[in-house]
């Protein structure tokens, strides 16, 4: 079983920083893909970023430039460098990892979100 753990959100003023971080419970150095979401109420959840095993790595047109993903493999944990931010960032930011699963497949274990706030 997989269950990431997210932190680092909390309140930040236009143009500011934060840094979200995702710990796994199992190494991510087996994970297929790792992953940013977030939703912001009444919207349907969004892809911010998402990084594949072999590196690469896909951001949402609303956060290039202004979002990085990356991973520390020592410590398990999947990090989402978010600058500039701006309000409509505000949202409950989700992390979300990829296993293969034992029966077979693929299997997307998620975070309990942590949220993030900007004021203007």
């Amino acid at each position: 079983q997989v269950q990431p753990v997210e932190s680092g959100g909390g309140l930040v003023q236009a143009g500011g920083s934060l840094t979200l971080s995702c710990q796994a419970s199992r190494s991510i150095l087996s994970a297929n893909v790792m992953g940013w979401y977030r939703q912001a109420p009444g919207k349907q959840r969004e892809l911010v970023a998402r990084r594949t095993s072999a590196g690469s790595t896909n951001y949402a047109d609303f956060v290039k430039g202004r979002f990085t993903i990356s991973r520390d493999n020592a410590k398990n944990t999947v990090y989402l460098q978010m600058n500039s931010l701006k309000p409509e960032d505000t949202a409950v930011y989700y992390c979300t990892l990829q296993y293969l699963s034992p029966l077979g497949g693929l299997r997307d274990y998620w975070g309990q979100g942590t949220q993030v706030t900007v004021s203007a």
